[in-house]
């Protein structure tokens, strides 16, 4: 396990995130914790039920009754759900698990995403990031953070990650190897980044946590040298 810290290095300057749109709140979904997308439509946590919007319409169009009190991710086939401490393999057609393995925080875990065939957690309080075997939970690879860590997502090679301390949030690029923080796109004050993906093109989806909502945030081009 290759271990990186990143406390001490110096803010990445920072840019206001450009909210593009609102989702929710839902009904019978007071919270929304983790976020992800299966190429048509975001899945979004809300405790005892995942639940499908499409991006369009902002509309519910299904609903899985499962224990779903963090992040989510989906590898092209199956949802993975953290669940206290387990991480569910999830059906989407059936709404079945699959399987289930221990998630590594044992149940501090906040952010979830499927990337380089890993499942990536963020660890809220440990301010980390680990990648784990999606097979047996074993940990891979660690990467420290200087903020407590919401979600997590891929997206072209980046890595971002949401934090959110007090009524203070940003969604922020780190160098997958160091951790040092690259980019960041501070959130509106009062709009907390619970959950976090890219629907790989231009927009993240953002978890909101208490407010109910989900929103989409326009993801900046990166310039590449």
């Amino acid at each position: 396990m290759n271990r990186k810290t990143g406390n001490d290095r110096p803010q990445a300057s920072a840019r206001a995130a450009e909210v593009v749109r609102e989702y929710g709140p839902f009904v019978g979904a007071d919270r929304i914790h983790g976020v992800t997308h299966d190429g048509r439509r975001v899945w979004a946590a809300t405790d005892t039920r995942l639940i499908a919007i499409d991006p369009e319409s902002g509309e519910v169009v299904r609903t899985l009754e499962r224990a779903c009190d963090a992040g989510t991710a989906f590898d092209g086939t199956y949802l993975y759900q953290i669940a206290e401490a387990r991480i569910d393999k999830i059906d989407p057609a059936s709404g079945d698990v699959a399987a289930s393995i221990p998630a590594p925080g044992h149940g501090s875990d906040s952010g979830l995403t499927w990337a380089e065939g890993s499942l990536w957690v963020g660890q809220y309080r440990d301010r980390k990031i680990q990648q784990i075997d999606p097979e047996t939970g074993a940990v891979r690879r660690t990467i420290e953070s200087n903020r407590f860590v919401t979600g997590v997502t891929w997206v072209d090679g980046e890595l971002w990650h949401g934090t959110w301390e007090g009524d203070e949030s940003d969604i922020r690029r780190i160098d997958p190897h160091s951790g040092t923080v690259l980019e960041r796109l501070e959130m509106p004050r009062g709009s907390g980044v619970s959950g976090l993906e890219s629907d790989g093109a231009e927009l993240f989806y953002c978890g909101g946590g208490a407010s109910g909502k989900v929103r989409a945030v326009r993801r900046p081009k990166t310039i590449r040298s």
